[in-house]
């Protein structure tokens, strides 16, 4: 049996439900492939939502709706003393959110569905071949696709990426790492509870439901994957680095992991794209890793739709790589800073006492913590912008209030392009809206639909407007 379809996506964890989504809604043809035949809804990896990942949801309609299922952490700790202060962003979600990912992907899931994503499960990808003007994807009893494009969102160990033969350099960043879903007999005060020491690193996160993630590893180990673990091995190092294990009981689940620190080369070759895992895995410290994959995610589904539909050319496909493996690379280096510092310690007395005293002197000095707000958060994420651009091009653009009481973020909903004017100098198209700010705004932007700007000038003439909006797949083809 072959299945035709305009774009296939494996995987469907966030990054594969994100961008199957986005191109559903606007109109391509998806088929989204996922290996295990029955989501484990416990399994859950990830349970950080950022603030930048919230935007991207909330131009999706579906950020508020999350932010109700989890709980708000203003402040978070990073290498035990130093404290990143997310209340003081400039976003309408200045916090992380704590939510399992399982409720993450149970939005994207239904939003996917109700656009038109024809989800298959059960659908193991054994072989894949490019040809000139299609890519076919065979599985193991889901027959053979075909589309115009495929995209791995299937993991670390993704099969499309092997198939497709990019490379995936990198090494083991740390080793050991106990991780288990517990109850507490007594609940922890912070929102997340987090600590470091000679013994070990060790964290408690809520998800909301009664249940919580314990992660900690004991100083020098370096057992194996699979060495067993004991709950009374982890509530030691509980009750060593956090001073109390809580009443730790019923682990519905324990097991031990390794973190790696690795990046494919390439985002794309050919026909076949890479996001999420696939492209870029590093430790969970610092929660970045489902955020990096979403953001990816979003980058992505308005330009390979544009191309899809004949909108754009390859050029604007090829600018995903361009613009996402940098980010890539910076969240690498992000959550490697964090581990090293936070899950490796330093042993000696002398040492931790340096670090001690050193970071709440560097907290203190707010462009230093202002700088890894950004960077956790996400809101400081830029793309390169061409030479002579204005300062704003390619920026993340912040949800400005527009005429009549609506939100930028809320005009987004429609996967356009929006030109925020006092004017009207162009008319509307099916993938161009026009709004006027609500302040006194004189920049005109155009601004893309991940919500990064596009173009933007002070005053331009008529000429410069049309040049800039003939750039960009804001017309009909």
């Amino acid at each position: 049996m072959t299945v035709a379809a305009d774009v296939v996506v494996v995987g469907a964890g966030p990054t594969g439900l994100l961008l199957a989504g986005d191109l559903a809604t606007a109109g391509v043809r998806v088929t989204l492939l996922e290996r295990r035949a029955d989501a484990d809804a416990h399994m859950t990896r990830s349970f950080a939502v950022h603030a930048r990942t919230l935007e991207v949801l909330d131009a999706r309609g579906l950020a508020d709706e999350l932010v109700g299922l989890g709980r708000t952490a203003p402040v978070v700790g990073v290498f035990g003393k130093l404290e990143l202060h997310l209340h003081r962003l400039r976003t309408r979600y200045p916090f992380v959110l704590i939510t399992p990912q399982y409720h993450v992907e149970a939005l994207l899931e239904r939003r996917a569905l109700a656009a038109g994503v024809r989800i298959v499960r059960g659908a193991d990808v054994v072989a894949l071949r490019q040809r000139p003007d299609r890519v076919e994807v065979e599985t193991a009893g889901a027959g053979v696709h075909e589309a115009a494009y495929a995209v791995g969102c299937d993991g670390v160990r993704s099969t499309v990426r092997r198939l497709t033969g990019i490379g995936f350099p990198g090494r083991s960043v740390v080793r050991s790492v106990m991780l288990a879903d517990v109850r507490l007999k007594e609940v922890p005060a912070d929102a997340v509870t987090t600590n470091s020491n000679a013994y070990g690193f060790a964290s408690l996160v809520p998800f909301g439901d009664g249940w919580y993630r314990a992660i900690g590893r004991i100083a020098g180990d370096e057992r194996p994957d699979d060495a067993p673990v004991a709950a009374e091995e982890l509530a030691v190092l509980l009750r060593r680095v956090l001073g109390s294990d809580y009443g730790m009981h019923d682990p519905r689940w324990i097991s031990r992991f390794h973190s790696d620190e690795r990046q494919a080369v390439r985002y794309r070759q050919g026909r076949v794209l890479l996001a999420g895992d696939a492209a870029h895995v590093h430790s969970p410290a610092g929660g970045m890793g489902m955020n990096t994959g979403l953001q990816d995610a979003a980058n992505l589904g308005w330009k390979l739709a544009a191309v899809v539909r004949g909108r754009a050319g390859q050029p604007l496909l090829d600018s995903y790589e361009r613009e996402r493996h940098p980010v890539g690379r910076q969240a690498l280096r992000v959550s490697g800073a964090i581990t090293r510092g936070v899950l490796n310690a330093p042993r000696s007395g002398p040492a931790r006492r340096l670090r001690d005293t050193a970071l709440p002197v560097v907290s203190r000095f707010s462009s230093v913590t202002a700088l890894g707000e950004r960077l956790l958060s996400g809101i400081g994420i830029a793309y390169p912008a061409p030479r002579g651009s204005h300062p704003l091009t390619s920026r993340r653009v912040p949800d400005l209030r527009l005429a009549g009481g609506r939100r930028l973020y809320e005009v987004l909903r429609g996967g356009t392009f929006v030109l925020v004017t006092h004017g009207r100098p162009v008319p509307e198209t099916p993938w161009l809206r026009l709004a006027a700010p609500a302040g006194s705004l004189r920049t005109t932007l155009l601004v893309r639909p991940d919500a990064h700007i596009a173009w933007a000038a002070d005053d331009p003439t008529g000429a410069a407007l049309r040049t800039a909006l003939d750039r960009w797949p804001v017309a009909a083809p």
